[in-house]
């Protein structure tokens, strides 16, 4: 949990807080961050918005974006992270909305994970394809992923991917 320590004390240093809305992850992200005592300091929020009703209700994801890309894409990534960023006030806003399976199908492959990351300035998207590690594997490392974002986001030396 290095890592997230170092995320933590430099979001600290910078008076940065953060908020997460999760699909796939179910609230690893959240977790991780909250593991660390003292995280109340720049952890303000977490959103598991597992059903395209949670989105849209608790993170004002669009019913248009969701029928037009999907709930596995980076339109919708962009919506969360950006509706997450809003509502809870934070600085930094990250979410993430993925397949990790079993399942999937041709055009949304299991292990297919969209990530966002909000600021008041920007949002960034993309999307991982970590493949069909199995569901544990995935979410372990869609959570790692997030987390790097994160890092990325608040200047943590080394969190390039």
């Amino acid at each position: 949990m290095s890592g997230v320590a170092d995320l933590l004390a430099a979001a600290r240093v910078k008076c940065l807080t953060i908020a997460t809305a999760e699909s796939c992850t179910g609230g690893m992200i959240a977790a991780a961050l909250t593991d660390l005592p003292g995280s109340s300091e720049m952890f303000l929020w977490g959103a598991v918005t597992y059903s395209n009703p949670a989105k849209r209700s608790m993170l004002g994801v669009s019913q248009m974006t969701l029928v037009t890309h999907g709930a596995v894409s980076e339109e919708v990534a962009r919506e969360m992270a950006q509706g997450a960023l809003a509502r809870s006030g934070a600085d930094i806003a990250v979410s993430i909305t993925g397949i990790a399976g079993p399942g999937g199908s041709e055009f949304k492959p299991e292990g297919r994970v969209c990530f966002g990351i909000a600021t008041a300035d920007e949002t960034r998207t993309e999307t991982v394809e970590f493949g069909a590690l199995g569901r544990d594997a995935v979410r372990l490392a869609a959570r790692d992923h997030a987390l790097m974002l994160l890092g990325q986001a608040v200047g943590v030396p080394g969190s390039e991917p």
